[in-house]
C-alpha cells in the first residue's frame, strides 16, 4: 500500500497515511477537525538505477544507427529499422 502526504492548511499539521489506491482521499484534519486536509506532491519512493533500456537504448543523441549491411544503401529487408 502506498504512503500519502497530507497536510492540514488551517493548523499546519502534517501526517503521512497508509491508503490503498482505490480509497477516498482523506480531507478533514484529524487535529483541528477543519475539512482542509489534503495530499502534498512527494517524490516517489524508489530509484531505477543500473544499465537499464533507457541508459543503453535511449539516452544517446536521437540519431539512428547507420545501416552497413547492403552495399547499394537498401537496408529494408535487413535492418530492424528499415521502412520498404
Amino acid at each position: 500500500m502506498p504512503i500519502y502526504e497530507y497536510r492540514c492548511s488551517s493548523c499546519g499539521l502534517k501526517k503521512d497515511v497508509m491508503q490503498k489506491i482505490s480509497d477516498e482521499p482523506l480531507s478533514v484534519c484529524p487535529a483541528c477537525s477543519e475539512p482542509t486536509f489534503g495530499k502534498q506532491m512527494s517524490a516517489a519512493g524508489f530509484q531505477l538505477k543500473g544499465s537499464g533500456w533507457y541508459a543503453t537504448d535511449f539516452k544517446g543523441s536521437g540519431s539512428k544507427p547507420e545501416c552497413k549491411s547492403e552495399p547499394s544503401g537498401n537496408c529494408a529487408s535487413s535492418c530492424a529499422g528499415g521502412n520498404a
